[in-house]
């Protein structure tokens, strides 16, 4: 197992082997270029519910400063997360995998791409359906904005991917590919962050996750609420019956704006509401519910009015 935790170690400080350290160049090329192309969009309308919504693709400073602020400070708390996940992840490699899967082979690197990505689908949904993961996840979709900084508004705690991710090293997968994987699908989340561009041909749309299906993720509009969870391929929605076509300019941001830029508040508000809501709560089960059930969760709604309240509690 020692020999395994110096190869990935090693894997894991080599800059090539990570996509999103090469990808930077390309991320801050095309953050500047689509703040440029926004600097003419100022003339913005409020919508029929009376929300200003901001202008197509457009930035906000304040707004992006946050994104780019937390983007920095979760390269930090990711790289502690992911030290913890290797030693984990090496010890199921090393002794519970029946098999290693050869790194040097294509099809190895096929099934770790295709199982990063329906994992992320699965975790991505649980993320939005439990509200302790949600209140992890709310940060990146508490902006109105939607932009390529907005792709760098990240979560601080990802103790939930390292969790989901540990089927690959069991199936053979060597530690340091998943987070490869991982990276590459960081990598390519980020350019689905825009406005800037429309839809793509139908065969695109079809099988892949788009800047066109990831702005209904973003919508704030109840009927885009819960939709579109993929990371790179979007036939997993379409499968499993959480697809929804952008029929209309969504409306940024969560149902309830937390209102501010303070990027402490909002990383952990929700995590704050939590423990606000376990502590009044009277009953043991309230407080479960509280905490793992669906964001909006109360213990007087059941039924139909609950599916409602849910619906109208979150992005």
């Amino acid at each position: 197992m020692w020999e395994t935790l110096q190869e990935s170690w090693g894997s894991l400080l080599e800059p090539l082997h990570d996509p999103v350290t090469l990808a930077i160049p390309a991320f801050l090329t095309f953050l500047i270029l689509e703040w440029i192309a926004a600097r003419t969009l100022e003339h913005v309308e409020p919508g029929p519910d009376g929300r200003t919504r901001p202008p197509r693709g457009g930035y906000e400073k304040r707004d992006a400063r946050a994104s780019i602020s937390m983007g920095l400070v979760s390269i930090v708390t990711s790289a502690a997360w992911k030290v913890l996940a290797l030693v984990g992840y090496s010890a199921l490699w090393v002794y519970v995998a029946p098999w290693h899967l050869p790194a040097d082979a294509w099809y190895t690197w096929v099934i770790l791409l295709v199982g990063i990505d329906v994992l992320w689908y699965w975790y991505h949904r649980m993320a939005h359906r439990v509200r302790l993961v949600w209140a992890t996840h709310q940060a990146h979709h508490s902006s109105e904005y939607f932009n390529y900084a907005t792709a760098l508004r990240q979560k601080w705690n990802n103790s939930g991917e390292i969790i989901m991710w540990l089927p690959l090293p069991l199936i053979g997968i060597p530690p340091w590919m998943v987070f490869v994987g991982f990276s590459v699908s960081l990598v390519y989340q980020f350019f689905v962050h825009t406005e800037r561009v429309g839809k793509l041909p139908r065969p695109i749309e079809f099988v892949f996750n788009t800047p066109s299906h990831h702005r209904v993720h973003h919508g704030s509009d109840p009927d885009y609420l819960d939709r579109n969870y993929a990371g790179i391929l979007i036939i997993w929605d379409r499968m499993f019956g959480t697809f929804k076509a952008e029929d209309h300019r969504p409306t940024y941001g969560l149902t309830k704006p937390v209102g501010t830029y303070n990027i402490w508040d909002l990383q952990t508000h929700e995590y704050r509401a939590i423990a606000r809501d376990w502590r009044t709560a009277g009953k043991f089960r309230d407080k479960l519910g509280y905490a793992f059930g669906p964001p909006g969760w109360t213990p007087k709604q059941t039924g139909a009015e609950e599916t409602e309240s849910v619906s109208s509690a979150r992005a």
